[in-house]
């Protein structure tokens, strides 16, 4: 990777980023923030925690969590910093300080460290022309920030006339922090949260649409609550194929390979059958040859059954790089 011209920050052009105004002010919901406010969303799970210098707001990017971190960009800011420190000591200096100024905006983004040796195939999806490079993703959408390697102090300046310009442009949205987790004592007996308890009732009774509303009022309350969510969707997919004829389904699968209702149906049978790289791989080659909103039903309808796997299953993991070469 070369030095190669690039705009400066003060020729930032983020207007193509600009969500559409609604109509009507969204309801809110739990966790939620306005300018200002209190954290809202959820930092990307999977995300090794405290890795990039400590920051609860910073993360090092790898091939296995490089989509969790695009995916947290649907909720606020996500710059990407590419760098080396071998081949070009002062972009490992940019890397750093970034993560020291992502502490400091508290969530209103969150700096993903991509080491361009370590990840190569990363950049190389990227199309990354020069180190050091900074992209801003949002909404999954990539545009590029900054290229030289700022001293911090300018970094910062820099960074702020982009919150601003973002805040104009009625993106408010913040990131929870990233937190370590403690590893649990040798001979610690699992403790049972008794908050699932009713959702996991509801199931063991077989009443599918209860436990969606369990769990559904659990992440309504805590939106960064992994095992819940992980709950909602499983239960979503179980109330999806409630009195579905797997063969008429796969017949209707066969028929309309480019259905998107067609398709997510099937996955959601072999998901349920146990075929779940069968379901995975069905929605990424789905993902890879529709368009629009239809690829956007794709795309999300898999990260909803990534989500009832589980963030750590190594399948979801392959999964996941699957649909990050599909998208990119």
């Amino acid at each position: 990777m070369t030095q190669q011209p690039f705009s400066r920050p003060g020729a930032i052009d983020l207007s193509a980023l600009k969500r559409p105004a609604p109509s009507a002010p969204p309801p809110a919901r739990p966790g939620a923030a306005g300018p200002g406010g209190a954290p809202a969303g959820g930092a990307p799970a999977g995300a090794p925690a405290g890795a990039a210098g400590g920051s609860s707001y910073a993360v090092d990017v790898t091939e296995q969590n490089f989509q969790t971190v695009i995916e947290a960009s649907m909720t606020a800011p996500v710059l990407l910093v590419f760098y080396s420190r071998t081949r070009m000591p002062e972009s490992g200096q940019l890397a750093d300080d970034l993560a020291t100024v992502s502490a400091e905006y508290e969530g209103r983004f969150l700096a993903g460290l991509v080491d361009i040796d370590a990840a190569p195939q990363i950049a190389q999806a990227m199309q990354i022309p020069s180190i050091p490079l900074v992209v801003a993703v949002l909404d999954g959408r990539p545009a590029p920030l900054l290229q030289d390697a700022l001293p911090i102090d300018e970094l910062r300046t820099a960074l702020n006339q982009v919150m601003q310009q973002l805040t104009a442009q009625g993106m408010t949205g913040r990131h929870q922090p990233l937190q370590a987790t403690a590893p649990a004592g040798e001979g610690d007996e699992p403790q049972v949260d008794p908050r699932y308890a009713a959702a996991q009732d509801a199931l063991g009774e077989g009443d599918i649409d209860r436990a969606v509303a369990e769990y559904q009022k659990l992440v309504d309350a805590n939106p960064a609550d992994a095992e819940a969510a992980a709950g909602l969707a499983m239960a979503k997919v179980l109330q999806r194929t409630q009195g579905v004829d797997l063969n008429e389904a796969r017949a209707a699968g066969a028929a309309n390979p480019d259905d998107v209702e067609a398709q997510t149906m099937v996955a959601d049978l072999d998901l349920l059958g146990g075929h779940v790289e069968d379901a995975f791989a069905r929605l990424v080659e789905l993902v890879r040859r529709s368009s629009g909103d239809e690829r956007n039903a794709a795309r999300e309808h898999l990260l909803g059954l990534f989500a009832a796997v589980g963030n750590d299953d190594p399948r979801v993991i392959r999964g996941r790089q699957a649909l990050a070469s599909a998208l990119f």
